[in-house]
C-alpha cells in the first residue's frame, strides 16, 4: 500500500462501517472499472481487514451512464449482501441495481468517485445526524400531492407527486437500499407527464464532461418533458446527447432532489455536487430506481443554486435553510 492508499483508508472505513455497516462473513460484491481499479483496491482491503468475503470484479468500463452491466455481474450483485459501485459511469438506474435492492442487497453507490473523495469532503459529514432531516424532507414528499420549485436565477417548475414515495437518501443503507455516498438528498420521482415550467441550471451537470456551469442553461418543460434547450456551449452538449439517443424518455423529467450535505462542494464531480447543501436538481431520463415508470438510455441532473420547494403550498426548503 502506497502512502496516499493510506490516507484513502480512512475514507473506506467511513463507507464500510458507517455506511453499509459490514459485519464479518458477509459477502460483497466490489464492482469497478480499469479507471477506478485503485478505488476497488482499497475498498477490498477494508472489506478483507473486516472479515467480509470478498469478490471484486473489474469490467469494462461502460460507455455511458445508465448502460446495464454485464449478466454475470448483475447475477453476483443479485446474490451479495453488500455491493460496492466504484465506475465511471453510473450504473445506479440500471435493472441490476434494482434486483439487487430487491434481494436485500445494500448498495453504495460510488460513480466518478475520485481518490482525493476518499480522503476529503463530503464524507467527512455526520451522516447519522443529516439521517433525520432527510427523512423529514422525504416524508413531506411522500405525504405531498404537488410541489413547485423555483429559484433566485428564474426556475419555476411545477409537478404532481400523489401516491409517490420520497427518497431519503443519507449515505446510511439497510437491507433492500441503496445510497449515493458522499451525496446526501432528498428526492422524489414526479408522475410522468405532469411536470410544466423552466429550468434555470447554474450550478453545474455533472454528466458528459459539462460539470461546472460557465454560463446559465434554460431549459423548458411541457407535459413531463423537455421541450427546448437554451444557452452556449455546455447546453449544446447536452441537447446534443439527449437527441442523439432518438428516445422521448431521454427528455423526461424524472426526478426532483435537493442537497444536504454541507460538508460536499461544488467541483463537477457527480456525487459531491449532488449533494451540495444550497442546490437542488431536476434528474432527467429513467425514473424506475426512485418510484417512477420509466426507463430510458440515460439519467442525468440539472443543478442549481438557491432552490425555494414548496409542497402543497408549505415552504420546506429555502436556500440551504431546512424548515421541515
Amino acid at each position: 500500500m502506497d502512502m496516499k492508499e493510506a490516507l484513502m483508508f480512512k475514507g473506506a472505513k467511513t463507507i464500510l462501517d458507517i455506511c453499509v455497516a459490514l459485519k464479518p462473513n458477509e459477502e460483497v460484491v466490489i464492482l469497478t472499472d480499469m479507471y477506478k481499479e485503485k478505488l476497488g483496491s482499497v475498498l477490498a482491503a477494508a472489506a478483507v481487514e473486516r472479515g467480509a468475503e470478498v469478490s471484486m470484479v473489474v469490467m469494462t468500463p461502460r460507455e455511458r451512464s445508465g448502460q446495464e452491466p454485464p449478466k454475470p455481474v448483475a447475477e453476483a450483485m443479485k446474490n451479495a449482501d453488500v455491493v460496492l459501485l466504484p465506475v465511471s459511469y453510473s450504473v445506479t438506474h440500471t435493472y441490476a441495481v434494482k434486483n439487487a435492492a430487491a434481494n436485500g442487497a445494500r448498495i453504495v453507490a460510488l460513480t466518478e468517485f475520485t481518490e482525493e473523495m476518499l480522503i476529503s469532503g463530503g464524507l467527512e459529514a455526520d451522516f447519522r445526524e443529516l439521517k433525520p432531516l432527510c427523512q423529514k424532507i422525504a416524508a413531506a414528499f411522500s405525504a405531498g400531492n404537488e410541489v413547485r420549485v423555483t429559484s433566485s436565477k428564474g426556475t419555476d417548475l411545477t409537478m404532481d407527486i400523489r401516491g409517490r414515495r420520497g427518497n431519503a437518501l443519507y449515505c446510511i443503507v439497510g437491507p433492500g437500499e441503496f445510497s449515493p455516498v458522499p451525496n446526501v438528498e432528498a428526492n422524489v420521482s414526479p408522475l410522468e407527464g405532469t411536470a410544466n415550467g423552466r429550468i434555470v441550471v447554474d450550478a453545474s451537470i455533472p454528466y458528459l464532461g459539462i460539470g461546472v456551469i460557465d454560463e446559465p442553461i434554460y431549459i423548458d418543460v411541457e407535459n413531463g418533458f423537455i421541450a427546448k434547450i437554451e444557452g452556449t456551449r455546455q447546453a449544446e452538449v447536452l441537447r446534443r446527447d439527449l437527441e442523439s439517443h432518438n428516445d422521448k424518455n431521454s427528455f423526461n423529467i424524472a426526478e426532483l432532489g435537493v442537497g444536504l450535505n454541507p460538508k460536499c462542494k461544488l467541483i463537477g464531480v457527480m456525487l459531491e455536487d449532488e449533494g451540495v447543501l444550497g442546490t437542488a436538481h431536476i434528474g432527467i431520463g429513467t425514473s424506475i430506481t426512485l418510484g417512477g415508470n420509466v426507463k430510458a438510455p440515460c439519467h442525468y441532473d440539472l443543478l442549481f443554486w438557491d432552490p425555494k420547494i414548496e409542497v402543497d403550498g408549505k415552504l420546506i426548503v429555502d436556500g440551504k435553510n431546512i424548515l421541515v
